[in-house]
């Protein structure tokens, strides 16, 4: 039996990687006590016993937990955005990579993706690397993303019996076009130029909704939007990730239509001249503890899917 320890269970990302977990018998979970769980010897005997550890931190906190992995057969999975662009980790969207299913099995170091990043890189990466698009696009992404991707914090705002009436509409956030997302997004693509990003939060607990907007002069010569339908056909037709030729009710697309579930469809909007790709997803599924949970599977030699909520 493999032994998981989760550091920062208390917070959103950790407390639903422990729900994916709690009912699983292949697996012990590591538990500390509440005055416990901020005691660094403790949580680091706890890593170094582990099979397994996820970080589900701060930045900063996690860059330290990582410090005091000793034991040389202790995975670690970071949900932080500290690693996800660093030397030696693999970024965990093995979907995207040839062999990345292979590289996240044998790796030791593995990152999480952002919940904005994992769609956007779902949409963007084939077409990189498919050449498709150039390093030099410039790219425009909206991300419609459920309250819960804010953490305890945000959904207190939210659901507090004091709810401020600036939360009833959906609210643009990251004006200056500094979100932490960027440097990977940027990153991962291979992008030379990082794209204008308009992350909106809105008044429903979990969902994403990401679109990417191109021009046909965007795109290589022959290309086109069917180019680019046989693309994602091709190349997502698993359970986690999926394409699928329309996702629109009466032409809309609900952000939080795949709430609560840990896979992601893909789809492709649009005419000859103007393109919209679209990823819909659960912002703490396939954008956090259920992708975090799929990598434990992988390294574990599990299916991807297993005890994921699909």
């Amino acid at each position: 039996m493999k032994k998981v320890f989760i550091d920062g269970k208390a917070g959103t990302t950790g407390l639903s990687i422990y729900e994916r977990l709690e009912k699983r018998t292949d697996i012990e979970i590591i538990t500390l006590s509440d005055d416990l769980r901020k005691d660094e010897n403790r949580r680091k005997e706890a890593m170094n016993s582990s099979d397994l550890t996820f970080l589900c931190l701060p930045d900063e906190a996690a860059r330290q937990a990582v410090l005091t992995a000793e034991n040389p057969n202790t995975v670690i999975i970071d949900a932080s955005t500290a690693h996800r662009t660093c030397n030696g980790w693999e970024y965990g969207l093995p979907e995207v990579f040839d062999g990345g299913f292979e590289s996240i099995k044998k790796a030791k170091r593995i990152a999480v993706p952002g919940c904005h990043a994992s769609g956007f890189t779902v949409l963007v990466k084939p077409l990189r690397d498919g050449g498709i698009i150039k390093e030099d696009v410039r790219l425009t992404c909206v991300s419609l993303t459920g309250y819960s991707g804010g953490g305890n914090a945000m959904i207190s705002e939210y659901e507090g019996e004091n709810k401020s009436a600036f939360l009833n509409a959906p609210r643009q956030y990251a004006l200056t076009q500094n979100h932490k997302h960027l440097k990977e997004m940027t990153v991962i693509n291979n992008l030379k130029i990082a794209p204008v990003f308009m992350p909106i939060v809105s008044d429903f607990y979990s969902g994403m909704l990401v679109t990417i907007s191109l021009f046909k002069e965007d795109l290589d010569i022959g290309c086109d939007i069917n180019t680019i339908k046989k693309l994602y056909q091709s190349k997502y037709n698993g359970k986690i990730i999926f394409y699928k030729e329309t996702l629109d009710e009466s032409g809309f697309i609900p952000a939080d239509m795949f709430s609560g579930k840990d896979f992601m469809a893909v789809t492709v909007n649009g005419n000859g001249d103007r393109i919209t790709l679209g990823a819909v997803f659960d912002n703490l599924g396939k954008g956090a503890s259920g992708a975090a949970v799929e990598c434990m599977n992988i390294v574990f030699g599990l299916s991807p899917e297993h005890s994921l909520i699909l």
